[in-house]
């Protein structure tokens, strides 16, 4: 399956291209160690970058980069950004503002404050019957800024620019953003119609269940062996 990402053509080689999600892992994940000691079993056990469910949703989709330097100070926020004209208007800044007003009434809101967001000059384009959720890169609490979560039929609107509203949740942050830092996580989904069933476990599903239970903590790593595709 392919996602088809377009920038205009005098942008090309000049803006950061979307990265598959399995080579944008932060540093933090790569450096950390894969056991720790627990004080309270006091023995060595697994950290998360050993919990598969915790990877790969950090691996899933595509990353969506930061279009250039953002330099932020005392509140500021300030960048250089020379990109070329052409057929088409785009945004030339890599982030616009959102007034506090169109959060009126979300936990969002807070008085003489704008939400960010990222602009993004790459059309999305999905097979057929798939939609695309746009998220704040999973697990990276290091960001300096939520990402807000949306979701778009990218089969058919993949003619004009998706953007990414996100707050600023650091207000102590100083420095530099640099170009090319994930602002969004994008995630195709398959449309389908699904229906909740509840149910009481069969004296079979229940034998399997408690089986599974018992097998987890005498075997590291059975998730990944046995159930993870």
């Amino acid at each position: 399956m392919t996602l088809t990402f377009r920038c205009p053509a005098e942008l090309e080689g000049k803006i950061p291209p979307p990265v598959p999600a399995t080579l944008g892992l932060p540093g933090w994940l790569k450096a950390m160690p894969t056991q720790a000691f627990n004080t309270a079993n006091m023995r060595d056990e697994d950290t998360i970058k050993r919990c598969p469910p915790f990877v790969d949703a950090m691996t899933s989709g595509f990353l969506l980069p930061l279009i250039c330097d953002l330099k932020v100070e005392n509140g500021a926020i300030t960048w250089d950004n020379d990109l070329p004209s052409g057929v088409l208007e785009f945004p030339r800044s890599p982030i616009g503002f959102h007034d506090e007003s169109q959060v009126t009434g979300t936990p969002l809101f807070e008085p003489d404050r704008y939400v960010i967001k990222f602009h993004n000059l790459w059309t999305i384009e999905a097979p057929e019957g798939y939609s695309v959720l746009f998220t704040h890169p999973v697990n990276r609490f290091d960001l300096p800024f939520t990402t807000l979560t949306g979701l778009v039929d990218c089969d058919l609107f993949h003619d004009s620019w998706i953007h990414f509203p996100a707050r600023w949740h650091d207000t102590n942050f100083s420095g530099v953003l640099p170009r090319g830092t994930p602002v969004a996580q994008c995630i195709p989904v398959k449309r389908d119609k699904w229906v909740a069933r509840t149910a009481p476990m069969t004296a079979g599903e229940t034998e399997r269940v408690r089986e599974l239970t018992k097998k987890i903590p005498r075997e590291p790593g059975l998730y990944r062996r046995q159930f993870r595709t």
